[in-house]
């Protein structure tokens, strides 16, 4: 079976569980990365004889396996990394994590149950298929830890990692050309962990060549590595402090590349250290700042671009605004025409700060004839993801698609004319601020609406896209009261049945999901054709495009919450569908497997979570379904038995509510029943022996007929939750042998049809009615502040002054 992008990152994060409390992230994650790459190398080495990584027999995972339980085992793990790493010219870069070290890991049996738990975690996975055809598990998985792990390293040691997202946006605006042929390079010369890079690579359809340098030599292990499992195994990774000594020269010149990514470290306030003045580097521009380095890594990226190269650089709002020796160096880049776009990300992105950064587009191509910045205010798009911002799918494309067709939109985008840069108000000052004013319209307060009531037309015509949508709405809902001022003519409490029940907007839900079935109809035959050979990352690009512009021209909806809908959907479970069929087929995919089993600390066995589960105790057999859960297949093959069990489960919840309700009425101090309650609690058994004793007392008739009846509500309420438990187990019996009898157009009928396309309806259906919500809910606020005027207040509170000067009065109180 395939192994699931969300399984993959919960063992995973479980290997981390074991090591954490004894060492900090930055210290951990070197053991579970270094496992991760032998466990990979491993098992690509088994399938692929040509492999480019050469693992010994005493080197492999395989090995390691072998020394679990044993009490060197640190001692072992050791050599036996050591022995690959040598084997691969990979000293000190997979071999800086000490299994035997005590005090990180214990002593003793401590440091021997840790160890070989890790070892455990991993012997499970197989990764000899995890990067198949473009979509990368295994690559996944590892930027995956590189996020947690900077999540969790707090401020100083975060900054080894850029966010996948903003990666993925910056690899965009390179504008990398589908012929681009692998010679062609690109270069980080701060390349962190190197995954912006990965990145970049994967942008190209043929990949690129590969040039990076870090200064921290840990964190130049982790590149190293993240080449290997992304597949970039010819990469140029060097270990170093790029503006003290640049490893990649020309002989007295920098190397020159074609396309170049950096995140460096903000505003670095020691990088004249060691500072190498040979390679002109600031020739023809003003010396930065002593004490801080943005513009030194911008200059040495300047110099480092070919006369027709492009870069994309992450630098601190800062650089655009500081005054200065950085203004002057500013400035001169504006003249040259070097940067072609500034994009405004938003606040607390990066791992290490908090602060807003930006995305600087350097192009020399054309410089001397441009005319212009683009730049583009995408601080408002995020969403919040534990203590970070993070960008979503939506955001992401907006910024790409408004850079690519230089689309100007409002409060959000436009092109800059270097003569409005060049105004003596602006001075070459590139704060984004001073060209789009992305700040929400002001909600003013109409005095004239509070003194004399009505809704200020002026409100009403901010809301024109709806009025244009629903053209004879606006005159449902209002009548003229005044010159400039209209008044509802509904009830605020009706506004939403008003819009949601008029022919205009019944129209507009059809045509959205007409849309939408047209789009799935003509990509559906993408979704049968799934075969071992299907790229994920081409197919949801394929179908998600299609969504996008199938969206671009109708009106009110935002395309890009659609494809934000899909997306989300995608990430969350259907690219692990998609996965799926392509490891396993169609068949083989849909086909129930018995759930994992493990045993926890204490021995004792643990279970996967089932979706059915028959027999009980130690007969239980159970089952997980991965791609076409059982209520799929019970709502196609058994529709009325379904229906049957929802009456049985309606049943079960009317005796148990109206078992609630006897008690609550009866079960209380001289109630009928209150003489069966211990310790506020009253059960059957409870009742049953109070019935008995009441009997043989004589008691009251009312209190046995209400003893007698409370047992027959619980009788009730059991009698309905056997018949519930009967048919549902009866059902899942029916659905489990139906698996057996599923047809290669079933099984694509109930994934395409029934999961993915009803459940990516059904989002966007919720994307749809949230704008009527949107509409709804201003139109109520409006509605709710101008409905009674100044006036009508004054004679209100005057209203309830006077009977409060009339109650103080009656109780003797004088004024």
């Amino acid at each position: 079976m395939a192994l699931k992008k969300s399984d993959l990152y919960s063992s995973l994060w479980s290997s981390a569980d074991e090591l954490r409390g004894s060492m900090d992230a930055s210290q951990y994650k070197d053991y579970v990365l270094t496992l991760l790459f032998v466990k990979y190398v491993s098992d690509k080495a088994k399938a692929d004889p040509y492999a480019l990584i050469d693992v010994p027999d005493d080197g492999s995972f395989d090995y390691l396996v072998t020394l679990k339980g044993k009490s060197d085992v640190g001692e072992k793990v050791n050599v036996a990394i050591r022995k690959l790493a040598e084997a691969n010219d990979l000293q000190g870069v997979i071999n800086n994590a000490d299994f035997d070290d005590p005090t990180k890991l214990g002593s003793g049996k401590d440091l021997q149950d840790k160890v070989s738990n890790l070892i455990g975690i991993f012997q499970d996975m197989d990764f000899t298929g995890s990067k198949a055809e473009g979509d990368d598990l295994l690559g996944d998985a590892y930027e995956y830890l590189m996020r947690h792990f900077a999540t969790q390293s707090g401020k100083s040691k975060g900054q080894f990692y850029t966010p996948a997202e903003v990666s993925r946006v910056m690899a965009q605006l390179l504008q990398i050309p589908a012929g681009t042929p692998k010679s062609t390079t690109v270069y980080d010369p701060t390349c962190g962990s190197g995954s912006l890079l990965i990145k970049v690579a994967d942008a190209a359809p043929n990949g690129l060549t590969i040039y990076g340098q870090e200064n921290d030599n840990a964190t130049w292990a982790l590149a190293r590595m993240n080449m290997i499992l992304h597949g970039n195994e010819t990469h140029e990774i060097v270990q170093g402090n790029t503006l003290a000594d640049p490893k990649f020269r020309d002989g007295d010149r920098l190397a020159t590349f074609d396309y170049l990514v950096a995140n460096p470290p903000f505003s670095w306030k020691t990088w004249k250290n060691g500072f190498d003045e040979t390679y002109d580097r600031f020739e023809g521009y003003a010396w930065p700042p002593d004490k801080n380095g943005d513009y030194a890594f911008l200059l040495h990226m300047v110099k480092s671009l070919k006369s027709t190269g492009r870069g994309v650089v992450v630098l601190p709002h800062g650089v655009l605004f500081r005054g200065n020796t950085e203004a002057t160096i500013r400035t001169a880049l504006i003249k040259r025409g070097l940067i072609k776009a500034i994009v405004g990300l938003p606040p607390n992105l990066f791992y290490g700060t908090g602060i807003p950064a930006c995305l600087i587009v350097l192009e020399k191509r054309d410089s001397s004839s441009r005319t212009g910045i683009f730049m583009i205010d995408a601080s408002k798009g995020f969403e919040k993801d534990g203590p970070k911002n993070r960008l979503r799918p939506r955001d992401m494309h907006k910024i790409v698609d408004s850079f690519m067709n230089q689309k100007e939109i409002d409060r959000y985008s436009r092109m800059v004319p270097l003569a409005e840069i060049s105004d003596v108000k602006n001075d070459y000052n590139l704060n984004i601020p001073r060209y789009i004013d992305s700040s929400a319209p002001e909600d003013i307060q109409d005095l004239h609406a509070h003194l004399r009531g009505g809704i200020p037309n002026r409100d009403l015509e901010a809301l024109q896209p709806y009025w244009d949508a629903f053209p004879s709405l606006r005159a449902g809902l209002f009548r003229p009261l005044r010159d400039g001022y209209s008044q509802l003519t509904v009830d605020k409490a009706d506004v939403q049945g008003k819009v949601t029940d008029s022919n205009e907007y019944q129209a507009f839900a059809k045509g959205t999901a007409d849309i939408v079935d047209a789009w799935w109809a003509d990509k559906r035959k993408l979704f049968v054709d799934i075969t071992s050979s299907t790229s994920a990352a081409n197919l949801i690009h394929d179908v998600s495009e299609a969504l996008l512009e199938a969206f671009r021209p109708r009106p009110l909806i935002d395309e890009y919450g659609v494809y934000e809908q899909l997306m989300s959907y995608w990430n969350a479970s259907m690219h692990d569908d998609v996965a799926l069929i392509v490891s396993e087929g169609w068949d083989g995919a849909a086909k129930p497997r018995p759930a994992r089993t493990w045993k926890d600390k204490n021995n004792k066995p643990k279970y996967e979570d089932a979706h059915i589960v028959t027999g009980s105790r130690a007969t239980a057999k159970r089952w997980v379904m991965d791609l076409v859960p059982p209520e799929y297949v019970i709502s196609r093959f058994f529709p009325k038995e379904k229906a049957a069990l929802a009456q049985l489960i309606v049943e079960q919840e009317i005796a148990s509510q109206a078992l609630e309700e006897y008690i609550d009425e009866h079960a209380v101090e001289d109630g009928l029943i209150w003489e069966a309650v211990e310790n506020d609690k009253i059960t059957r058994s409870l009742a049953a022996a109070r019935l008995r004793v009441a009997k043989r007392e004589g008691a009251d008739a009312d209190e046995v007929q209400g003893l007698q009846q409370v047992i027959k509500l619980y009788d009730a309420g059991a009698a309905a939750k056997k018949a519930v438990k009967e048919a549902t187990a009866k059902l899942d019996n029916q659905a489990l042998q139906q698996y057996a009898k599923l047809t290669p157009d079933d099984i694509r009928a109930l994934v395409i049809d029934d999961k993915w396309g009803g459940t990516v309806r059904s989002r966007i259906e919720a994307e749809s009615a949230a704008l009527v919500q949107s509409l709804v809910a201003r139109l109520q606020v409006l509605g709710k502040r101008y409905e009674s005027t100044v006036g009508e207040l004054v004679e209100q509170a005057e209203e309830f002054s006077m009977k409060v000067s009339l109650h103080l009065a009656a109780m003797g109180v004088k004024p």
